[in-house]
């Protein structure tokens, strides 16, 4: 049986998750320590916990001891549930009076499908909380110690997704890349890793200059931690060779060059573990 780990105080004004209701709610990039209280108090009352793939296990084993943990998660390539089940499977348990907890990785409303679902659940009549999330892209950057805007050197971050939906005949939908390249703003990519070949020549199609700066983090605030700092032109090529493998971030911009200002104090994924 799971001890509940939740903190030994919480504002007595939160909100409670009722019966019969949803909570979508972000884990965060991996690190406990980066969930909200919400999502901490959603842990500890929820009788069933819907989770994704992405969701550490050390944020589930916060998990109240009366909690079932369910899998629903998706992780591209393999065999998953689609995304009409999952929705349909959240009405089912609130329709059945359970405390729900749908738990995603980063923030449910940033690139993690949670819009979706909420969608599913107002059409059904089901009451529910959207609870945001540390969404990878900005943990990423700061555990790389890449800040996300600096005064002196951008005033805009651009989130984009990496992956290519299906178009009608079955071909990937070309995205034009050249409104984001002409931005000179920083481009951050989530889902990208399969495709980071053909995102990187598209950008440089668009106008940004090869040597522009690009890092990849991949496993962010765990100690699987990596970090790979190159240019555009390489990026692809390096990850490849040294075998980066989602999950990952990768920007793209002036900003990643203020990482070389900052790691000297930095703390690493080992330090954060010890902390």
């Amino acid at each position: 049986m799971r001890e509940s780990k939740l903190p030994l105080s919480l504002p007595d004004d939160m909100a409670v998750l009722a019966p019969g209701h949803v909570w979508l709610a972000g884990a965060g990039p991996g690190d406990p320590g980066l969930l909200t209280l919400y999502a901490r108090a959603g842990l500890a009352q929820a009788d069933v916990i819907v989770h994704d793939a992405l969701v550490d296990k050390r944020v589930l084993a916060l998990a109240g001891p009366q909690a079932v943990l369910e899998f629903a998660g998706k992780r591209g390539g393999k065999p998953s549930a689609t995304q009409a089940d999952i929705s349909k499977r959240l009405i089912e348990l609130a329709q059945s009076a359970a405390r729900v907890l749908r738990l995603k990785g980063g923030d449910p409303c940033v690139f993690g499908r949670g819009g979706e679902e909420a969608m599913a659940l107002a059409a059904a009549g089901v009451p529910f909380r959207i609870i945001p999330g540390v969404t990878a892209g900005l943990a990423a950057l700061a555990a790389a110690s890449i800040p996300a805007t600096l005064r002196e050197v951008n005033r805009a971050v651009i989130f984009a997704a990496g992956h290519f939906a299906k178009a009608a005949g079955g071909e990937d939908d070309d995205f034009d890349w050249a409104p984001l390249a002409r931005t000179g703003a920083p481009i951050v990519l989530y889902m990208v890793m399969h495709n980071l070949e053909r995102i990187a020549a598209a950008l440089m199609r668009a106008g940004c200059a090869p040597h522009t700066p690009a890092a990849i983090i991949a496993a962010a605030t765990t100690s699987a931690e990596r970090i790979l700092v190159s240019t555009l032109q390489d990026v692809a090529r390096e990850a490849r060779a040294q075998a980066f493998e989602p999950p990952a971030i990768v920007v793209v911009g002036d900003i990643v060059s203020v990482r070389d200002r900052l790691i000297g104090t930095a703390a690493s994924p080992a330090d954060r573990e010890r902390q």
